[in-house]
């Protein structure tokens, strides 16, 4: 049985070589990727403070259709270009957006978000696979620690999906 482990960092990049570590053992050896994805979102979404919804998008070869995640009922669809989730899947760079009420064209699902980050999930035949998503109800809740935290935490992620 997995125990998410609780307890105080000296630092966010501390944190986030935890989080890492907690999933490279939470995902090993499994590949399927709704259960990889799904373990994933519950361990961010518990493991971080200050998150009301975590999870992922994933591409259909059209567009971005929701995949497991943790918090409220989210957008089904998403097009590529469109809000932070799709601009990130369309440029595949991570966008952190500190006052999503400054993002142009940004998609309020929850009302209650108030900045989000979104890291471009890209296959090793360069292939999109989706983006990962985190919304908080605070402003300006991530920063560049962040951006490097998620981006190793979602490579970590990466290294269960076959491409």
């Amino acid at each position: 049985m997995f125990e998410l482990q609780t307890q105080t960092y000296a630092s966010k990049r501390e944190h986030y070589a935890d989080l890492a570590q907690q999933a490279r053992g939470l995902l090993a050896g499994e590949r399927d990727l709704v259960a990889n994805a799904a373990n994933f979102a519950a361990l961010v979404f518990h493991g971080l403070p200050g998150l009301n919804w975590c999870g992922f998008y994933l591409y259909d070869g059209r567009e971005l259709v929701v995949g497991p995640f943790q918090g409220k009922p989210a957008c089904i669809r998403i097009a590529l270009g469109k809000g932070v989730c799709g601009t990130a899947a369309q440029t595949r760079q991570t966008q952190v957006v500190r006052d999503v009420n400054a993002f142009d064209g940004h998609i309020a699902c929850d009302a209650a978000s108030q900045s989000e980050i979104v890291v471009p999930l890209v296959k090793a035949d360069g292939n999109l696979l989706g983006v990962w998503d985190v919304d908080s109800p605070h402003v300006a809740r991530f920063d560049e620690d962040d951006r490097a935290g998620m981006e190793a935490l979602c490579a970590v992620f990466m290294e269960t999906v076959a491409a």
